[in-house]
C-alpha cells in the first residue's frame, strides 16, 4: 500500500529555525520537501520516533574549505558528523579554479600554506579535469555527497589566472586585468557560484612563506569584480562577497567594504574575531554594521563560536618542541620512534635542557605563553578553560617545569599512547573568556561562521562548531550566561542560509527543503579531536565526532543514523 509520505518524524520537540519557542509536532516529508508540520495522521514509508528529542533544520555552514575534498570524497566529514547538511566553500580567496595547467602546483602550494592541507594529498587527490571555473562546477555537478555544496569563486585563483606572475607578486591590477576578472566573475555567477571570496590578511601565506596574492588588491579591483557579479543575469545580479581582513585600519577598511557593497549591491560578510592585538575592536565593527544596515546595506559578520586556536601534538603539524634542536634530531622519524625516544630518560633530559630556535615557540612569546596553553581532554573537551587549567598553573601546583608537564601530557594524556594534545586559543579569547563572543552572537548582523571544515588538517579541528553551538552555548556553559536553543538554531540554520542567498532551507515549514536533524539533546556530546589517516596517499588529518545525533536528513533521505553514515548520498552541487 502506498504511503502518503516518504518520511514522517513523530512527536519531536520542533525548533523550527524561526527563533520561536520549541513545540511538539510531527514533520512529514515528500519528494525531498517538507510537506506538513503538526499532528499528522497519515503514515510515511519510513517513520522516526523523535519523542523526547529535538528536531531542527539541517545546519548550514557557510565557511568551509572542502574545495579539494569534494573532488575525491563523497562525505564532507567532519562537518556532516555535526548535523551540517549544507556547506559553502571557496572562502578566504583560496581554491582551485580557474586554473591553467601550468599553475596547478602554485595553487596547491597556496592551499597547503593557507589551509594546512599537505601538497601530496592535493596533488594525488585533485583530478584537475577543469580549467575554467564553470568547468570546475561541472566536474562537481557529476558527483553526489552527504551534504549540499555551494562554491565561491576564489580571488587568488582568479588573480593568478588573469595576471600570472604579476598577480602572484601582488602588482596592482590594470584596467584590462580588472575587466577580465569582472567578466570571469560574471560568468562564474551565471554558472552557479554562490559568491566570491577574498583574503586581506598576512596570516594567509603560501607554503613558501609568500603572502597570498590578494593581500593588497586595490579597491578598484575588488569593486570591478563585485560589479561583474552585479552584471550577472542581465543586470539582476547574483552572488555574495566574503572577506577576511586584518583590519589594521578598521575605519578605512570598513569604509572601503561599504563602498563596494553600495556600488555593487552585493551582500557581504567578513570574519569577526576578538584579537589580542586590539581586544575591543569588535565593538567598533558591530557599530559600523548597525549603521550600514540602517543605510540599507547588507554587511554581516561571521563570528566563531569558540576560541580559534591551534592543537599541538606529537602526531600533528607542530608541537611545543618543534623548534628545539634536540627534537629536530628525531623529527623525521616515525611516530612510534619519536614517542620511544621521548620516553627515554636521557633524551628527555637533554630535550628539556635545550632552548628553542624561535622566540615564537610555545611558552616564550606573550601570545603563546604556558599560561595560555591547556591540555585537551579526552572526554568532553573544554573550549572555555579557566586559567587554573593551564599548563602553567598545573606546573606551578606540581612545582614542575611547564615544558615537562606539556611533554607528559602529549605522551600520556588521553589514551597514554603519545597522542595527547595541547590547545592554544589565539583569537576570541584575549581575556580568557568567551563573553565577547556571547555579545557578538546576539547582534542582528552576526552569524556563526569560520569552522574551516576540511582545512587546517594538522593543527585545527573546528568543523565541529555547530555541535559547540548547542552543547556549550545552550546547555553546558558555566562561566557566563547561556543562549536560548531556539536562537542558536535560527542562527546556524536560517540566518546562515540567508547570508549566502539560500532561501529554500533553514526552516521547518511546508515547502522548504527537507534537511533535518533529530537530536538526543540531553545526551548530545562533543568528542575529543583525534587523528585519521584517510586522505589521499594516506595523508593525516584531525577529525572530531559527536554523539547524540540520532538522525541527519538531507533532501528527505537519512544520511546518518546515530553518527554513522547510511548509503544515501542525496547531496549535490548548489547552482
Amino acid at each position: 500500500m502506498e504511503r502518503a509520505y516518504d518520511l514522517v518524524i513523530r512527536g519531536g520537540s520542533v525548533v523550527d529555525g524561526t527563533g520561536a519557542a520549541p513545540f511538539e509536532a510531527d514533520v512529514a516529508v515528500k519528494d525531498g520537501i517538507i510537506a506538513a508540520v503538526g499532528r499528522i495522521a497519515a503514515s510515511g514509508a519510513e517513520e522516526i520516533d523523535a519523542r523526547g528529542q529535538v528536531v531542527t533544520p539541517g545546519f548550514v555552514d557557510i565557511h568551509t574549505h572542502y574545495d579539494g575534498q569534494a573532488t575525491w570524497d563523497q562525505r564532507m566529514q567532519p562537518s556532516s558528523w555535526h548535523g551540517v547538511t549544507t556547506v559553502v566553500m571557496g572562502n578566504c580567496g583560496v581554491g582551485f579554479a580557474p586554473c591553467r595547467p601550468s599553475d596547478h602546483d602554485r595553487l596547491v602550494r597556496l592551499m597547503e600554506g593557507v589551509e594546512d592541507i599537505p601538497f601530496p594529498v592535493l596533488t594525488e587527490g585533485l583530478p584537475w579535469n577543469w580549467e575554467s571555473y564553470p568547468d570546475y562546477l561541472d566536474s562537481l555537478a557529476k558527483r553526489r555527497f552527504d551534504v549540499d555544496i555551494g562554491s565561491q569563486l576564489p580571488h587568488a585563483a582568479l588573480r593568478v589566472f588573469v595576471m600570472g606572475q604579476r598577480g602572484v607578486d601582488r602588482e596592482p591590477a590594470t584596467e584590462a586585468d580588472i575587466h577580465a576578472m569582472a567578466a570571469i566573475a560574471k560568468r562564474a555567477m551565471e554558472a552557479g557560484a554562490i559568491g566570491f571570496g577574498t583574503s586581506r590578511t598576512l596570516n594567509h601565506r603560501s607554503s613558501d612563506g609568500s603572502p597570498i596574492a590578494t593581500l593588497t588588491a586595490g579597491e578598484d579591483e575588488l569593486t570591478g569584480i563585485a560589479t561583474g557579479m552585479a552584471a550577472a543575469n542581465n543586470g539582476a545580479g547574483r552572488g555574495v562577497l566574503q572577506v577576511v581582513s586584518d583590519f589594521n585600519d578598521p575605519e578605512a577598511e570598513f569604509d572601503m567594504l561599504q563602498r563596494i557593497v553600495g556600488t555593487s549591491g552585493r551582500p557581504l560578510s567578513f570574519s569577526l574575531l576578538q584579537s589580542p592585538r586590539d581586544p575591543e575592536q569588535w565593538r567598533y565593527m558591530l557599530e559600523r554594521m548597525s549603521a550600514a544596515k540602517a543605510a540599507g546595506l547588507q554587511i554581516r559578520a561571521q563570528v566563531a563560536t569558540r576560541p580559534v586556536g591551534v592543537l599541538f601534538g606529537l602526531e600533528l603539524t607542530a608541537n611545543p618542541f618543534s623548534t628545539y634542536p634536540t627534537y629536530r634530531e628525531i623529527a623525521g622519524r616515525s611516530f612510534a620512534e619519536r614517542v620511544a625516544r621521548l620516553r627515554d630518560p636521557d633524551f628527555r633530559a637533554r630535550l628539556l635542557a635545550d632552548e628553542p630556535d624561535s622566540g615564537r615557540a610555545p611558552g616564550l612569546s606573550p601570545a603563546r605563553a604556558w599560561e595560555r596553553i591547556f591540555p585537551m581532554g579526552l572526554d568532553s573537551p573544554d573550549y572555555e578553560p579557566t586559567s587554573e587549567a593551564s599548563i602553567a598553573a598545573i606546573a606551578a601546583a606540581r612545582h614542575a617545569d611547564p615544558r615537562a608537564v606539556a611533554l607528559d601530557h602529549m605522551l600520556d594524556g588521553g589514551e597514554g599512547n603519545g597522542r595527547g594534545m595541547l590547545y592554544l586559543p589565539l583569537l576570541n579569547y584575549a581575556q580568557n573568556t568567551l563573553d565577547p563572543a556571547y555579545q557578538m552572537l546576539q547582534h542582528d548582523c552576526v552569524v556563526p561562521g569560520l569552522s574551516d571544515g576540511g582545512a587546517h588538517v594538522g593543527m585545527i579541528c573546528d568543523g565541529s562548531f555547530p555541535t559547540t553551538n548547542l552543547v556549550h552555548w545552550t546547555r553546558d556553559r558555566t562561566r557566563g550566561p547561556k543562549l536560548p536553543l531556539e536562537m542558536m538554531v535560527k542562527a546556524q540554520c536560517r540566518d546562515t542560509a540567508e547570508t549566502v542567498g539560500l532561501f529554500d532551507r533553514g526552516l521547518i515549514a511546508p515547502g522548504y527543503r527537507a534537511d533535518l536533524n533529530v537530536i538526543d539533546y540531553p545526551n548530545l556530546k562533543l568528542k575529543a579531536p583525534s587523528v585519521a589517516y584517510d586522505l589521499p596517499t594516506g595523508g593525516r588529518r584531525l577529525i572530531q565526532r559527536a554523539a547524540g545525533y540520532s538522525a541527519t536528513i538531507v533532501a528527505g533521505q537519512v544520511t546518518y543514523r546515530d553518527g554513522e553514515p547510511t548509503d544515501a548520498l542525496p547531496g549535490r552541487l548548489l547552482r
